[in-house]
Order: structure tokens, then C-alpha cells, then sequence
């Protein structure tokens, strides 16, 4: 066993927060590792947040640093926003690992590596010339080195497996010495293992070994000043009932919720396309509550079955990242035209076309507001985070039946896959908001069936086919205002485009509402989607050193809130972070004539908390800690102060 250890103060406090990443090969099971550790930190009533970040392959060269898979989850007894910056731990199943993860491992922080992962080999696919175990490039960091994948063989060797599959067990082994570390049960995933293998008890019987065994060496073994227990107390929170949840869950359940609210079955229509695809996943496991998935031969097919389905008196979902979304834009158009409730999932990802497959980017909103032939408008909502992807998806829902409008939601790659505790509501919270169809025409049988009149809202009738009496045109040619008749008139197709775009101008949306700081002052950081938590952290740190600054955060990108503009212009500066080359920005300098500046980042990877700090720190420069942009290396390890 090696180890270079700093000194240490064994009388320091307990710290809020602690980030772990746990990596290694894609076949060495770090996503599971790492979503079982998760389980048992919101069993010991933990705030947390996570990060799954994975390789786009579908199996890169086994060692190789293309095929690196990492979990990184942040966690404590205070309120958590984000992943976290910089890993205290890192764990590092092998060379690969520790190569493409180091660099993000705080000064001081702790590595977990398994030396029997080190061999010649696997180092030279990593690229290293000498093992850096053993020659000292670690000397920054706490370091603790052992055979990790011997221990595990010699753990499970009463199940008769051989090497290859006992070494399957090895994250098991991690795992359970992170459950040791950290204070966490066992008999959580005692069940879950047992759950999991029950048509192969002896495969659960070894995982449950490997698991005891790595506990059991934290337990036991006489280790030097790196490992050392810590137990995390439990976040105050309010009661209730908690689960964790990730996006797209969150996604899944809000849009069942939706239609129940609605009071409509629900049609979904997918094609597999990451990162989009868990949400057919958990919908297809909902059959009870009236949803139907349809699984389509491609995109296109997806998004028309879905459009069928609305105008059968169905709500119709379709969901897709960037790529499909493109391949849906024809349909949209339709949606639109024809006046049907849709409701568009868009779990974006890094484009263009196949892009960055696994990793998350915000580089879908042009496509989202504009992307569409013809003056085609249509809602938007951002979701920011897991949990509120619950609510934007219940929102979506309202505004497609209430408005007779397809919507789009945007969540992203980091929302779909990260997760978060969510506090489950009361369904007696949510006020219903039930379809209504056209059953009988307006001023008896013998008056005109007008498809096209509009009720107070702009909407038109929702009429399901085969109602007597009520036989109507409906299609993608444009139509007569009221009628329905295809007409081509110029001024007729004046009318339908303004009334299309004066129904989505009047949608309701709240009022902008600042998440923190004053409604005015120097500067305002306004941001929407997944950025929701590192600009929140960033802009609070800001805050406490004296800095005039507030946090906005937009849900409703189209329609905008009709304060968002005034609101705005109450600041003297307007800075918009984002995962693209500005186009939030563009949007707000369109709309209001604000001269709002951007922040961009396109590396496939949430913005850090530093990053953001340091920029808003620039607007500030006169304020003492602030010259440079100097900024603390890990927002998440420092309180955070109440928000305004």
C-alpha cells in the first residue's frame, strides 16, 4: 500500500460539503457505483447534487482514456445547488481515470486509486511514461494506493467465480469502503443487490461480499492520515416526503401529472436518442395512469403519431434532443397550424448534428424560439433543475391544452441525468385545468361549424373527429379564419398569422421574480436552464463580499414575462451566462434593447462556480478581494448566505 499523506489537523471541523468522483473504465460500473452511494446519502438525509458524466462511445478500447465514465456527487448538511467545482476525493479505478480526472482534484484532496489497475499495459494506454503512484507527480494530493482488485478477488473467492467476473465486483468493493468513509448503511443496498440478482442469488451473494469487504477495511485496516471516517449530519429540512430524482424522472412525472390534471390520457411518441431516452423509459413503466408509448421507426414518425393522437383527444408528447428535435421541425410547423395541444420534450445535448452525444450544452434555444419555417411561434419553458423539470413539464401540459398550441420544454443533458432530493408534493396542490372538446355546435345544428372561432384566450375548439355534426377540415394548408376552409387570400393569410402569433404573445406567464439580490442595482446575472445553481452559488458569494449584484432566472423564454424588460433596465449591468455562443443574449437585445453581455462556455460541461465568481468579480474591481477576479476554489465547500 503507498501513501503520501500532508499534515493534517485531526481537530477541524466537520466540513457542509463534500464532492466525491468515483472513475473509471466505462465497463467498471462508476454509474452505478455512484447512484447507489447516492441512494444512501438521501437515506441519511443529505442535501445533495450529482453528476454523471460518461463517454459517447458506445464501448471504447477497454483502459483507454476515451472510454472513461465518472460520477461526481456534491453533498452535505446544508443546501446544495450544484455538483460542485473541485472533488475533495477521487477515486480512480485506473490509470485512464486518474489521467483524465486529476486535474479537477482540489489541492490537498484525496486519491483512492487501485493499484492492480496499474499495470504496464493500462499505463501506456493512459499515456504515462512512469506510474505516477510512485513517482511523486502526486505529491500535491493526499494519496491512497492499494490493490483494490486483489482484495476483491480474494472476497468473492467462496463463490467460485473466476478472476474476469469477480473483478465485476471490484466498484462493490469501492463502494462499500465509501460507505465506510462517509458513515452511510449498508443494508440499502444489501436489498438492492439482492432485488437486483434474485433469479441469481449467488451473483448478489458476491457483490454483498465485495461490498462488506471494502467496509470492512475501512474498519479494520491501520491507515495513515488519509482515510479517515466522517460523518455527515443531516440538512434541516422541511417535513415531508423525500425521494431523489433525476430530470428525467422529474420530466416523466410531471407530464403524467399533467395529464392527469388535464383530465386526458396521455399518447407519448419516441425514438431512442441520448440523452432523451429515459423519459420513454420511465413513461413506459406508467401504463396505470393512462399513458401509452409508442416507440416509432424514427423521429418524424414519433412527433406525427403524437400530433394524431392530440387531434383524437389524446394530449400527445413526443420528446428528442437536438438532432431528432431538427427532424421534427416539419411536424411542429403542423402542430401549429392545425391548432393541437403538443407538448415537445427537448433534452439537449452538444451539437451540431451528432455532436457531443453524452455531454450538456444550452445550444438549442434559437431552434426552440425560431427554428421553424414561416412565422411559426410557439411556447417555451426552461427547466433548471431535476426537481423544477416536475413542474415546467406540468406547466407545459397547462399551456398545450389551455392555448391549443404545441410547447416546447428545454431541459439538457446535465438536468436528464444528474440527481437531486425532491421534496414529493400534495396533488391536492395543483389546480386542474380540464380539456374541454366541442361536443355540439354553437347556435344549434343548422348554424356554420366555425373550427377556426376563438375563445378569449385566442384559442380555437378542440373537436374529436367522428362527433356528429361536427365534421371539419384540419391539415397543414392554411385555412379560412373561422371556417377552416383551405384559402390562399393574402389578407386571410395575414389574419391566421397574426392571430397564431398574437394566441402564443398572450399566453400568461408570471412575473420575472429575482432568485437573489436587490430588483435593481450595478449588476444583474441572468440566466435560465441548468446554470440555475452555479450562477446562485456564484452570485451569493459575490454578495457576501460586498458586491451589488443580483440573480434573475427566466422559465418562461417564449413568451417572456411582461416585467422582464423594466426589470432589466433597473440594472446598470446585464450579464447572461450560458452553454452556447450567446443566444439568450440575442434574445433579450431583441426584445428590449438591453445591452446584454455574454458569458459563453461550449465544452460540453456545466459552467464551475468559479468561473462565474470571477466574472462577476470583474464589475467590481473596486471592492477589496475582488481585484483580479480572485475567487475561491470550490464555492460549494463555503456557506452559502441566506437568500434575499
Amino acid at each position: 500500500m503507498a501513501t503520501q499523506a500532508a499534515p493534517r489537523d485531526d481537530a477541524q471541523e466537520t466540513p457542509e460539503a463534500v464532492v466525491v468522483r468515483f472513475a473509471g473504465d466505462s465497463g467498471d460500473g462508476m454509474q452505478l457505483t455512484g447512484g447507489q452511494f447516492t441512494l444512501s446519502t438521501a437515506l441519511a438525509g443529505n442535501d445533495l447534487a450529482t453528476f454523471p458524466d460518461f463517454p459517447a462511445e458506445i464501448r471504447a478500447p477497454q483502459g483507454t482514456l476515451f472510454g472513461v465514465s465518472a460520477f461526481q456527487i456534491n453533498f452535505g448538511s446544508r443546501q446544495i445547488n450544484t455538483a460542485g467545482d473541485a472533488p475533495d476525493v477521487l477515486v480512480a479505478m485506473n490509470p485512464a481515470a486518474l489521467k483524465v480526472n486529476i486535474a479537477s482534484l482540489k489541492p490537498g484532496g484525496l486519491v483512492i486509486a487501485d493499484t492492480g489497475a496499474f499495470t504496464k499495459r493500462n499505463l501506456e494506454k493512459a499515456k504515462y511514461e512512469a506510474n505516477p503512484l510512485e513517482d511523486g507527480s502526486l505529491a500535491k494530493y493526499d494519496l491512497l494506493a492499494f490493490d483494490i482488485s486483489e482484495r476483491t478477488i480474494e472476497a468473492v473467492k467462496p463463490f467460485g467465480l473466476g478472476n474476469k467476473d469477480a473483478l465485476r465486483s471490484k466498484n462493490m468493493w469501492t463502494l462499500g469502503l465509501a460507505l465506510w468513509m462517509f458513515d452511510r448503511p449498508r443494508d440499502p443496498i444489501h436489498q438492492w443487490l439482492r432485488d437486483k440478482f434474485k433469479r441469481k442469488p449467488e451473483i448478489a451473494d458476491a457483490n454483498i461480499a465485495a461490498l462488506d469487504a471494502g467496509h470492512a477495511y475501512g474498519e479494520t485496516a491501520e491507515l495513515a492520515g488519509p482515510l479517515k471516517q466522517l460523518a455527515m449530519p443531516p440538512v434541516e429540512s422541511a417535513p415531508g416526503l423525500y425521494r431523489t430524482i433525476t430530470g428525467a424522472e422529474a420530466v416523466s412525472l410531471g407530464l403524467v401529472a399533467g395529464a392527469q390534471l388535464a383530465e386526458l390520457p396521455m399518447f407519448f411518441g419516441g425514438y431512442p436518442i441520448t440523452p432523451a431516452s429515459a423519459i420513454l423509459h420511465h413513461l413506459a413503466r406508467l401504463k396505470e395512469f393512462g399513458v401509452t408509448t409508442f416507440q416509432a421507426e424514427d423521429e418524424i414518425a414519433a412527433i406525427c403519431a403524437a400530433i394524431g393522437a392530440s387531434y383524437a383527444g389524446s394530449l400527445g408528447v413526443t420528446s428528442s434532443s437536438g438532432p431528432g428535435i431538427a427532424l421534427k421541425t416539419e411536424a411542429m410547423g403542423l402542430a401549429i397550424m392545425t391548432e393541437l395541444p403538443l407538448v415537445v420534450v427537448n433534452s439537449q445535448r452538444g451539437g451540431p448534428s451528432t455532436g457531443l452525444p453524452t455531454k450538456t450544452e444550452q445550444s438549442d434555444l434559437y431552434q426552440a424560439v425560431y427554428g421553424r419555417n414561416g412565422d411559426a411561434p410557439m411556447p417555451v419553458i426552461a427547466a433548471r433543475s431535476p426537481g423544477d423539470a416536475f413542474e415546467c413539464a406540468i406547466e407545459a401540459c397547462r399551456i398545450a391544452v389551455k392555448y391549443m398550441t404545441p410547447v416546447m420544454l428545454l431541459t439538457d443533458g446535465y438536468i436528464a441525468n444528474a440527481a437531486e432530493p425532491w421534496k414529493v408534493p400534495d396533488p391536492a396542490s395543483y389546480d386542474p385545468f380540464p380539456a374541454k372538446f366541442m361536443e355540439t355546435k354553437p347556435g344549434g345544428d343548422d348554424a356554420e361549424l366555425l373550427p377556426y372561432a376563438r375563445d378569449e384566450k385566442g384559442a380555437r375548439p378542440w373537436i374529436k373527429p367522428g362527433t356528429p355534426g361536427l365534421m371539419h377540415r384540419i391539415g397543414g394548408i392554411e385555412k379560412a379564419a373561422g371556417t377552416g376552409h383551405i384559402d390562399y387570400a393574402p389578407d386571410n393569410h395575414q389574419a391566421m398569422t397574426d392571430q397564431r402569433r398574437e394566441k402564443v404573445s398572450g399566453v400568461e406567464v408570471p412575473d420575472q421574480e429575482v432568485c437573489r439580490g436587490n430588483t435593481s442595482g450595478k449588476l444583474a446575472v441572468v440566466g435560465w436552464g441548468s446554470t440555475y445553481g452555479p450562477i446562485h452559488q456564484a452570485v451569493g458569494r459575490a454578495i457576501a463580499k460586498g458586491c451589488d449584484v443580483a440573480h434573475i432566472h427566466v422559465r418562461n423564454i417564449w413568451p417572456l414575462p411582461a416585467n422582464l424588460g423594466d426589470l432589466l433596465r433597473g440594472y446598470d449591468h446585464v450579464l447572461v451566462p450560458e452553454m452556447n455562443t450567446g443566444q439568450f443574449k440575442t434574445v433579450l437585445r431583441d426584445q428590449f434593447l438591453i445591452d446584454a453581455q455574454p458569458l459563453t462556455k461550449t465544452s460540453g460541461q456545466p459552467f464551475a462556480i468559479a468561473e462565474l465568481e470571477a466574472e462577476i468579480a470583474k464589475f467590481f474591481d473596486d471592492i477589496p478581494g475582488n481585484e483580479g477576479g480572485q475567487v475561491a476554489v470550490n464555492d460549494d465547500q463555503l456557506p452559502s448566505p441566506e437568500t434575499n
